[in-house]
């Protein structure tokens, strides 16, 4: 009797997990900007001549503490303690101006992605019902609280596609 009651249990659970619905994670920070429209946006943002200026500053002083690096560690045994101390705060300090100058890059682009996140949040919201009733999803979750998830799960690349088709109508 009890091997009957397993044996049913058994067949009726993958009916029962159909019935509820398929599971998906989806990432919708990375859906919305690899659309072609948050592309476009980035590439404004990255064309405006502050971003560019403090591009062109990241790159110099990228330059100049890769050759500060170098050179310590390729004369750091010849150098008196002096030197090493020296040749470490000139590095320290290149590496600072460099930190500066990358917050300000990253902070143009998130103020970009943020903008676009709230601009296209409502047509997200419709994009992902589609997909939702569609796909007979009855588990929808952020990709960003699942700890694991197979790729097969991930429906990111067809909330990007879906967007692209919509702003090309």
């Amino acid at each position: 009797m009890m091997k009957i009651a397993l044996t049913v249990a058994a067949l009726l659970l993958p009916t029962i997990a159909l019935a509820q619905g398929k599971i998906a994670v989806v990432n919708l920070e990375q859906a919305i900007l690899q659309t072609d429209y948050a592309q476009k946006r980035l590439d404004e943002v990255r064309s405006q001549s502050d971003y560019k200026s403090d591009k062109a500053e990241f790159d110099k002083l990228k330059n100049e503490f890769d050759k500060l690096l170098k050179d310590y560690q390729k004369d750091a045994a010849v150098m008196s303690q002096e030197q090493q101390l020296s040749a470490r705060k000139k590095i320290q300090s290149k590496q600072s101006d460099l930190e500066h100058v990358t917050g300000k890059l990253q902070q143009a682009e998130q103020s970009a992605g943020q903008a676009l996140l709230q601009e296209m949040s409502p047509k997200v919201q419709e994009v992902l019902r589609d997909l939702i009733s569609s796909e007979g999803i009855g588990l929808l979750l952020q990709r960003t609280s699942v700890i694991h998830a197979d790729a097969g799960y991930s429906i990111t690349a067809k909330v990007t596609d879906k967007l692209n088709q919509s702003a090309a109508k």
